[in-house]
């Protein structure tokens, strides 16, 4: 049972950091950057993946991938010739490299050659009515990752799944920016087939930090273990205490909280 002062601390600061004003300096606002469905999708997912150090940082290099896209990300991986991925050689972020990049662009090209949205790479051939997108991530990494003489196994480790009791944080926060809908201009709510009901918490250091500390996660610990895929799922089932229809709306008072160090 979530506690009633917590339970209006979450949903006071929900309501503060789910703005516009909040994407100014969040990898969310890269894909804000366009308008066209497939621009956003693959832009939102490239800046997901990338999303961990400073978000500074963060933001220079998916700016850098853009720039590197003629500024059409799109129409880039639609039309682009062998000699035009040259330049994406130098390209490194953390441990993501040229090989990486490479390997998202084949993928990319290939995907959208049959399909007019990401979205089908998530939901095809799985149960509508999971519990929630657990299925749909092991389903997308099965599809991104099969073997083939293109596919290189080190750009493994920057697709999680739960299958390997990974948090997801990253691909969970893209799926936050695709499915859930509201008003507020952060989140995009493109995709239909899955429901915000669905979603599940995006936890990384911060945020495990502050539900330890709330009490919605078992201890109170300064130092919690780090956070695995079944912390996350214990997270939004507490969450559904609040809203059973869009728990993952407290990630934005999660995350505040814990960067901006108001715990």
């Amino acid at each position: 049972m979530i506690r009633a002062e917590v339970a209006d601390l979450l949903n006071r600061k929900a309501d503060q950091y789910n703005r516009s004003p909040f994407i100014e300096r969040d990898p969310v606002s890269i894909p804000h950057l366009f308008t066209a469905r497939q621009d956003i999708e693959i832009m939102g997912f490239w800046s997901a993946v990338l999303a961990w150090g400073q978000r500074p940082v963060i933001l220079r290099k998916a700016a850098e991938l853009i720039d590197l896209m003629d500024g059409a990300p799109y129409e880039f991986i639609r039309s682009h010739q062998e000699i035009d991925l040259k330049r994406f050689l130098a390209f490194k972020h953390r441990t993501f490299n040229a090989t990486d990049a490479l390997y998202f662009i084949h993928f990319f090209r290939e995907y959208y050659q049959q399909h007019a949205s990401l979205e089908d790479a998530f939901v095809d051939g799985v149960n509508p009515g999971a519990a929630d997108v657990g299925p749909a991530l092991m389903a997308f990494h099965d599809r991104f990752c099969a073997e083939s003489e293109y596919f290189p196994a080190r750009t493994r480790k920057h697709i999680a799944t739960p299958a390997r009791n990974s948090s997801c944080k990253r691909l969970l926060m893209f799926l936050r920016w695709m499915v859930r809908q509201d008003d507020r201009g952060v989140d995009f709510g493109l995709w239909a087939r899955l429901k915000p009901s669905q979603l599940v918490i995006p936890i990384d250091v911060h945020v495990n930090r502050v539900a330890h500390r709330l009490g919605l996660l078992e201890s109170r610990d300064e130092k919690p273990a780090p956070p695995d895929w079944k912390t996350a799922l214990r997270l939004t089932d507490t969450l559904r205490e609040l809203d059973p229809a869009d728990p993952v709306r407290y990630d934005f008072a999660l995350f505040g909280l814990g960067v901006e160090g108001e715990l």
